[in-house]
């Protein structure tokens, strides 16, 4: 797979790429975007065959498969993170979260609350105000560079009667944490003991670098917790045509889901995504491990060039997925300009204020993409940061103490 090929001549109307979306975050439409948890690479040749297979069919009638997801999903986690998951213990639904969004309606009622750790995916505020909710915070601690649970705040915060849900993000969007087993059973024996549900949303769990294992919320004595395992999207480079996949091994829990899924047709997938997702985890295999070594040359890239040319922006030491999240505080730039002065270089990262209101000079930076690409943004960054008379160059940044 040539993971160097961009495909910016072809016709699309993604959302990255948005004029009108370009223009209202970053007052410009003129950035390489980074900004979005998408992949810009072509996807894996069995994926292409299939969608091929079906349009030269050219007959689309009612045509639900799902035994035949769920029974590749369940052999692609056996044999690439030796997990067993039971087939009749999926619900399929349109997107991951459609169901976390699901299951916090199924799992609270209006004024209760729910919990997550920012930073983290900024559309998990969405989905439990939404439901009626109250949002309740346990923020990530720095230590030794990583960011880490602060399990004295979270028993505290999970003592509290009305927090039913904690939303966990493994690994963690967007600090590139991948959590170690000895982290979840602690956190699962708080959440066991205030009675408190985890949702734990494993969308990148594929995305895991050398050195690191991930380890599902379901290898864990998890009964009462649920996983969003599925959705190829983040895995394969198909969020425009995958769905989401609830798993949980407790029956009651997965009866009332189900049923409320199916009463509104949420669990229908069409014939392109259903075939795609068995296409993407029965021969994907190769494709993802080449993928893997590509991003993680694109890591090496980064650290040494932030290193050597910018060495007062701080990477996060990354684990999983692909996001890079940057530390710009030693710069010297005023705060309110980050983004815009980003901008300014044609560098489109997503604000570190979407996912923690205090990550003023934060920036989440998608590497998903071909590694020329990145380069040329991170020459643009250095340019930003280093002229002269910018409020980036007025103030020593503190790196030579």
């Amino acid at each position: 797979m040539d993971f160097d090929k961009n495909n910016f001549s072809a016709e699309n109307h993604f959302v990255r790429n948005s004029p009108s979306v370009l223009k209202n975050i970053f007052g410009t439409e003129k950035v390489i975007s980074f900004w979005v948890a998408d992949m810009d690479f072509t996807v894996a040749d069995p994926i292409r065959a299939e969608l091929q297979r079906l349009v030269d069919r050219g007959q689309f009638a009612y045509e639900f498969y799902p035994e035949g997801v769920f029974r590749a999903i369940s052999g692609w986690y056996q044999r690439r993170h030796n997990l067993y998951l039971q087939t009749d213990k999926f619900i399929q639904v349109t997107s991951v979260l459609t169901g976390i969004a699901l299951l916090i309606r199924e799992l609270t009622k209006k004024g209760d609350a729910v919990l997550i750790q920012p930073p983290v995916y900024h559309q998990f505020s969405k989905v439990i105000q939404s439901a009626g909710c109250k949002i309740v915070k346990s923020p990530l601690r720095v230590s030794d560079a990583y960011y880490r649970m602060d399990f004295a705040d979270l028993e505290k915060k999970l003592e509290a009667p009305e927090l039913k849900v904690m939303v966990l993000c493994n690994p963690h969007n967007p600090v590139g944490r991948v959590w170690q087993k000895e982290e979840l059973e602690k956190l699962l024996q708080l959440a066991n003991k205030y009675d408190v549900t985890i949702i734990s949303d494993e969308i990148h769990g594929d995305i895991i670098y050398s050195g690191y294992r991930f380890t599902s919320l379901m290898t864990l004595d998890s009964d009462k917790h649920v996983a969003l395992i599925g959705s190829p999207a983040k895995t394969f480079g198909m969020q425009s045509i995958s769905n989401g996949y609830i798993y949980t091994k407790n029956s009651k829990l997965w009866k009332m889901v189900n049923d409320t899924a199916e009463s509104m047709y949420l669990s229908n997938g069409n014939a392109f995504t259903t075939f795609a997702t068995i296409a993407a985890f029965e021969k994907g295999d190769a494709w993802l491990d080449q993928l893997l070594d590509y991003l993680q040359d694109s890591l090496r890239w980064m650290k040494q060039f932030l290193l050597e040319e910018l060495p007062a922006v701080k990477m996060t030491p990354v684990q999983g997925t692909y996001q890079v999240w940057l530390d710009f505080s030693k710069t010297g730039f005023e705060d309110s300009t980050l983004i815009g002065k980003l901008a300014e270089a044609g560098f489109g990262a997503a604000p570190g204020t979407w996912f923690d209101n205090d990550a003023i000079q934060f920036a989440r930076v998608n590497f998903a993409a071909p590694r020329d690409d990145i380069k040329k943004a991170f020459l643009r960054l250095k340019e930003a940061l280093t002229q002269p008379n910018t409020s980036f160059g007025s103030k020593c940044c503190g790196c030579c103490d």
